[in-house]
């Protein structure tokens, strides 16, 4: 099942927010989406989240670059530009994980290129497993969080791997 933003949400409030460009990631059958609600950590930045039962949870995250950066009219910086890969991830971990994540709970940082854009990707392991992708368009970070318990990471992990390297902006 493919998920792609549709154009009609609405969402996008707030200083620093622009228009948001359609994302899109992979999802297998059984994943349903959740209701968001401003009341959730970090709710007013959730776009949408997903649950499978055996599987886990995926957020999509979509907070403005001023976060960051005080970012020019017409410009439009890359992740790379932005924010060091190590940074990215101590700066949205609290937010993301529900906590502060240290050295050790990071597994792996790597970056790839999807649809022309640098991707940052993490593999963290906490109380829970964590996969997370990230990447930069139009003063957006749109960041994909996909989070496993140890039952589910054991069972489905490579089907997680899959749902986060198919996130992308469909730019």
């Amino acid at each position: 099942m493919l998920y792609a933003r549709p154009e009609a949400k609405s969402g996008g409030h707030g200083i620093g927010w622009t228009e948001i460009t359609p994302y899109s990631l992979k999802l297998r059958e059984g994943w349903e989406e959740v209701a968001v609600s401003i009341a959730d950590p970090g709710g007013t930045e959730i776009d949408t989240r997903f649950k499978n039962e055996s599987e886990g949870e995926v957020k999509i995250i979509l907070a403005p670059v001023l976060r960051f950066a005080n970012v020019e009219e017409g410009e439009n910086p890359t992740i790379e530009e932005l924010v060091p890969i190590t940074n990215l991830i101590l700066g949205f971990a609290p937010e993301v994980l529900g906590q502060p994540v240290n050295e050790e709970q990071i597994k792996s940082m790597e970056k790839d290129t999807r649809n022309g854009l640098t991707h940052y990707n993490y593999e963290i392991s906490n109380e829970a497993h964590w996969l997370i992708s990230a990447t930069v368009w139009k003063k957006r970070v749109y960041l994909c969080a996909i989070k496993a318990s140890g039952r589910q990471w054991r069972t489905a992990q490579q089907k997680l791997r899959d749902t986060a390297s198919s996130f992308t902006v469909l730019k």
